[in-house]
């Protein structure tokens, strides 16, 4: 018995005409809503969810002890926690923001003062400071441009600190510790250093081992629960400037990092007060989502992005010989 008799194939041929009379406009129509469809799902885009719930956002939740006095004092008195949160509808898709961010994320115009420091185990990595009168600096660039561009030209193009703060001042020191593969130059980095030094405080920005232009000196790069260089630099600041409060902020793996570091020194630690931003409190978690149960453009993406900035740092000449043990 044939596979298809003449009357299947009589079927078959009807329904071919039909489809080729459908106009091609209609295929690409049709070609256009899949694709989208697919790239809502791939990009983890709510905007939907959102649009249903009439763009009202969802409240913010809190865990804390209510006997704490810190909740009284400081979270109680915090208007911005007991809202609603509403992502821009444009970017209602976290990887769109990232990118978006990247991008286009106009980081304010001013240039840090760097100071090189080394570590008891031969590592070095760049405090990259912003004082409070550099911000008048930058924000009177447009007018002072020319005096500016000379001065910058006469020290190399960059500023260094140069006792640029007394031993004596007691102006608030902010210690910024960036998120994994981020430096001083990242654009949510400069907006926080930037804010921060524009109310008058001094702001400092510890970068990871083998980024922010330093070259990796040692056999030890950084990690979620590497606290140590944290500890130096922490210690290092409090004795040079005695009189200068100081309170340390953390950005995602920098976040983990301070609250590690936190809970290792406990009462010991010279900080007078820190703030962890989007702390991974789970490594597991925020890992499985890019590398396991995350969507194949979250794993292939930003896996890769991250590696790719990671071999940047290790394949400088200097980091090459330290893993060849030269």
């Amino acid at each position: 018995m044939p596979l298809f008799d003449e009357s299947s194939l009589h079927a078959y041929k009807l329904l071919f005409y039909a489809l080729s009379q459908i106009p091609t406009s209609h295929y690409l129509f049709s070609l256009l809503i899949l694709s989208l469809a697919f790239l809502y799902n791939i990009l983890e885009f709510h905007f939907f969810q959102d649009l249903f719930s009439g763009f009202r956002g969802s409240s913010v939740a809190l865990t804390f002890n209510s006997s704490c006095s810190l909740y009284d004092d400081v979270v109680s008195k915090c208007k911005v926690l007991h809202g609603r949160y509403l992502a821009t509808p444009w970017l209602s898709s976290p990887h769109i923001q990232t990118t978006f961010l990247h991008f286009f994320g106009r980081p304010p115009s001013f240039n840090y003062r760097r100071q090189l420091f080394h570590l008891p185990d031969g590592g070095m990595i760049a405090l990259d400071w912003l004082i409070g009168s550099d911000v008048w600096s930058a924000i009177l660039r447009p007018v002072l441009s020319c005096l500016y561009f000379v001065h910058l030209v006469a020290s190399g193009g960059s500023l260094y600190m140069n006792n640029a703060i007394s031993k004596d001042d007691s102006t608030p020191i902010v210690v910024v510790i960036p998120g994994l593969t981020s430096d001083s130059d990242s654009a949510y980095i400069k907006h926080l250093v930037f804010c921060t030094a524009k109310r008058g405080w001094n702001v400092v920005v510890t970068n990871h081992r083998g980024l922010g232009g330093v070259s990796v000196t040692s056999d030890r790069f950084y990690n979620a629960g590497w606290t140590e260089d944290t500890r130096e630099v922490v210690s290092y600041l409090h004795h040079e400037y005695p009189k200068a409060p100081l309170f340390a902020v953390g950005t995602s793996i920098g976040a983990n990092i301070l609250v590690k570091y936190l809970g290792e020194d406990g009462e010991k630690t010279p900080l007078a007060g820190a703030v962890a931003i989007c702390s991974p409190w789970d490594l597991l978690v925020p890992s499985s989502k890019i590398c396991v149960h995350g969507t194949e453009f979250g794993k292939d993406i930003w896996s890769r992005s991250n590696i790719f900035q990671m071999q940047c740092s290790l394949e400088k000449p200097e980091a090459k010989l330290l893993m060849l043990g030269v």
